[in-house]
């Protein structure tokens, strides 16, 4: 592992070396410097990452050393297992060979570490990445774990530390094949799926205490249940921790607390501990307090005798072991339980207690059961924590919290210490740290994150700072606040949390602006143009968002191809143009999803649809030739709405036909007014000749021009004369279509007609003219029409009738 060397600050010669560290993390150059902060650069265009390498058969076992906890001072106690222990054992390593995942699960207490120290023993030589021993004590999430597994395997091949990014280090425990062993397994669900598909050529042996969230279906793991001692294994258990066999009286108090504790490994060794103190304490004598006042002679004295313990004494037995301990380890009993239950390194104790002799205190808690192994260290046992603080022992944590902050602010600084240390004791320092007073927390965390940063252990340094910038806030320090922020900018950049690190770069720059920093206002200010250009790029990486374009322009009617002749069955006449919305043409950076709004052409009642549909001149006109159908693009709901259009035209033509025919017959039954007058002679209508266009006529009935004529029907139809009709050469002038009949007018024959002719109401009558000549308005051709050649109408003894727009069949 790399050794960081110190280097002496010439700016702070009082305070000692400062440890300044330059290390890879991805595509970061990242140097550590506990004095000014932490400066980050992109590696250079012309510099290469190296690639790390497998450690060897020697480097693994230096590492699978440094994972365990420390070696105590004294004889090492000797691990025994059960009968029972053994055959899980075999099971264990027999699944393991087989390339299977196991988690073991267990109560606190049930010895889950000393099974998984046995199976590390027999599968050394099983994967070929040898064996590694992880703790997942207080990891909620894999992240941290894949890099403490990628750190067990690979080592940097220079003296500088390597944090590969997210993507390396997929790529690189992908690879790795070996056996890991996670002791206190505090995840499941959906965070140990992604461990478990992150390293594919691994077996893990994953234990976990029964209130510990269930694996998924999909994991596939094997379950394996650790149980209590039956009733002759928990007293052979007892023997072999006493040393000696057990008498009638001790066989059955070990019965009753097998039953009491659900034979629990633990508390069968706090229950040996309690047997050999009392067989201590039975076997001296009493002093000069028990002899009686005024006896000198000399006299035997009886044996002072302890009774066993009561069953409650035996299933809480904390009280009663810490009594009979020494004051020393009384002493780290205090400090452990105002550490939130961790307990320090044992060269340590001495400083924290005061007593040269207290790191052998560590060994005797071990050896009465009060302490048990977490990964690289030692703390509280389940549930000694608890019974301790009930009899007084956490009355001066404060004190004593902040008496190990003050401790570890000095030691974490010091620079003869290697970062990799500090990340060994990370548990105590961030225990010492929530425990403190604002002034020592603001001290330690501003000496212990460097520390925490060079030795790669990120978890802690960010916890570290986090705590370190809410005291700073609480104890009114705005330079350390600054500093806290700037470094949790540069930790979010490095993990590529971008949002994060903006907010946090620019809280940390507004700072140092306050305080007139320039320096700390640069470094943050290139942290912060880092982030821009990172977001950039991945601006340009990441596909846009789904957006809605709006119309440019309202609607915009679709061009002739694409306005196809929309007929209702049997109906025939004008197509009418469908608006639809043009949309807006997207960037190429954008991905547009094109809206089509709601027609905004519609008409808002039958006026304006039916404008001038009825000319007022009744010219005849011939039905035009339907011109072959234009292939057009399918409207939705355009078919439904032609039908509704033509419907409604025909209602109202029948109407109006009749409005017409009742005005018209009103107007015959009139006497013309004597009195001079303008005399208009009748004439007869000229009748096209065949072939000619009368779509430019005045006061034509162009079918093509016609809007009130959705079907497509045309304006005017020539029918046969019915029988009876009045003809122009019976006598009576019929009223001739199109010509406006003055008052006081006469027929062309100059004479009064003797009797009024019998008025026979046509299919659809003609409309009145107005009394003075009038052109009706020409309707515009639609641009879809063709004209077409016209029959020429019979001139013969029976006149043409002139009809209104019908209905074509």
């Amino acid at each position: 592992m790399d050794r960081t060397q110190g280097q002496v600050d010439p700016a702070e010669p009082s305070s000692g070396p400062a440890r300044v560290v330059t290390l890879t993390a991805g595509d970061f150059t990242l140097t550590v410097n506990p004095v000014d902060g932490s400066e980050i650069e992109p590696l250079r265009p012309g510099a290469e990452r190296a690639r790390p390498r497998r450690r060897d058969a020697a480097g693994r076992a230096a590492r699978d050393t440094a994972a365990r906890p420390p070696v105590l001072p004294g004889a090492p106690a000797s691990a025994r297992l059960t009968p029972a222990r053994e055959e899980e054992r075999a099971r264990l390593v027999r699944l393991l060979s087989h390339g299977r995942s196991v988690r073991l699960t267990g109560p606190s207490g049930s010895g889950r570490s000393g099974l998984l120290d046995a199976v590390a023993a027999d599968c050394a030589g099983v994967a070929p990445d040898g064996v590694v021993r992880l703790s997942g004590y207080g990891q909620q999430q894999p992240g941290e774990l894949l890099h403490a597994l990628y750190a067990a395997v690979y080592e940097a091949p220079d003296e500088r530390p390597l944090r590969p990014d997210r993507e390396e280090l997929l790529a690189r425990v992908r690879e790795i094949g070996a056996v890991v062993l996670l002791d206190d397994l505090e995840m499941g669900g959906a965070a140990l799926d992604e461990l478990l598909r992150a390293t594919p050529e691994c077996a893990y042996l994953l234990a976990a205490t029964p209130d510990t969230k269930a694996p998924s279906d999909a994991s596939h793991l094997e379950e394996v249940f650790l149980g209590g001692l039956g009733r002759a294994e928990s007293v052979e258990f007892l023997e072999a921790g006493v040393g000696r066999a057990l008498t009638e009286e001790e066989t059955a108090w070990a019965g009753d607390l097998r039953f009491a504790s659900e034979g629990l490994p633990l508390r069968f060794v706090q229950a040996a501990a309690l047997l050999r103190q009392r067989d201590a304490l039975n076997g001296t004598r009493g002093g000069d307090e028990d002899e009686e006042p005024g006896v000198f002679e000399e006299r035997p004295r009886d044996a002072a005798y302890v009774p066993l313990p009561t069953l409650a004494e035996g299933a809480a037995p904390a009280e009663l072991l810490a009594s009979r301990v020494s004051e020393s380890a009384r002493a780290v009993l205090r400090i452990a339980c105002a550490l939130g239950g961790e307990l320090p390194h044992h060269a340590h104790l001495p400083a924290l207690v005061g007593d040269t002799h207290a790191d052998a205190a560590v060994a005797e808690l071990l050896g009465c059961g009060l302490l048990t192994p977490v990964g690289t260290r030692y703390r509280l046992a389940s549930g000694v924590a608890r019974q301790l603080e009930e009899v007084g022992y956490g009355d001066p944590a404060a004190e004593e919290a902040r008496t190990a902050a003050r401790h570890y602010a000095w030691w974490t600084g010091h620079a003869s210490v290697t970062p990799e240390r500090v990340a060994a004791e990370a548990d105590a320092v961030l225990a010492a740290l929530a425990g403190a007073d604002v002034v020592a927390a603001v001290l330690l965390a501003r000496t212990a994150a460097p520390a925490f940063a060079a030795s790669l252990h990120w978890e802690a340094w960010e916890r570290v700072l986090r705590s370190g910038a809410e005291a700073a806030r609480k104890a009114g320090e705005v330079a350390e606040q600054a500093y806290f922020h700037h470094e949790l900018g540069v930790l979010a950049l490095c993990e590529g949390r971008l949002e994060r690190a903006r907010a946090e770069l620019e809280a940390s720059i507004g700072l140092k602006g306050a305080l007139a920093d320039k320096r700390g206002t640069v470094a943050g200010r290139r942290a912060l143009a880092l982030v821009t250009d990172r977001e950039a790029a991945g601006a340009a990486a990441v596909s846009p968002p789904l957006r809605l374009a709006p119309p440019v322009g309202g609607a915009v009617a679709v061009a002739a191809p694409l306005a196809a002749p929309l007929a209702a069955p049997g109906l025939t006449g004008p197509t009418v143009p469908v608006a639809l919305a043009a949309p807006a043409g997207p960037r190429a950076s954008e991905a547009v999803t094109a809206v089509v709004p709601a027609r905004r052409d519609a008409p808002a009642n039958l006026a304006e649809v039916f404008a001038e549909p009825f000319p007022m001149s009744l010219k005849p006109s011939p039905a035009p030739a339907l011109a072959p159908p234009v292939a057009a693009r399918p409207v939705a709901g355009s078919r439904k709405r032609t039908v509704l259009l033509a419907a409604a035209g025909a209602l109202t033509v029948a109407a109006l036909g009749t409005v017409v025919a009742l005005a018209v017959g009103s107007g015959d039954e009139e006497t013309t007014p004597a009195g001079p007058g303008p005399k208009v002679s009748s004439t007869t209508p000229d009748v096209p000749a065949v072939g000619t266009d009368t779509a430019a006529e005045p006061g034509g009935n162009d079918s093509a021009g016609d809007p009130a004529d959705p079907a497509g029907s045309g304006s005017g139809a020539v029918t046969e004369a019915e029988p009876g009709a009045t003809t122009p050469g019976e006598g009576a002038d019929a009223p001739t279509p199109g010509v406006s009949r003055g008052a006081g007018a006469k027929p062309s024959g100059g004479g009064t007609p003797s009797r009024k002719p019998p008025v026979v109401p046509p299919k659809t009558s003609p409309v009145a003219s107005p009394p003075t000549t009038s052109t009706s308005p020409t309707s515009s051709p639609s641009a879809s029409a063709t004209p077409t050649a016209t029959p020429t109408p019979t001139t013969s003894a029976s006149a043409p009738t002139a009809t209104g727009t019908g209905t074509g069949t």
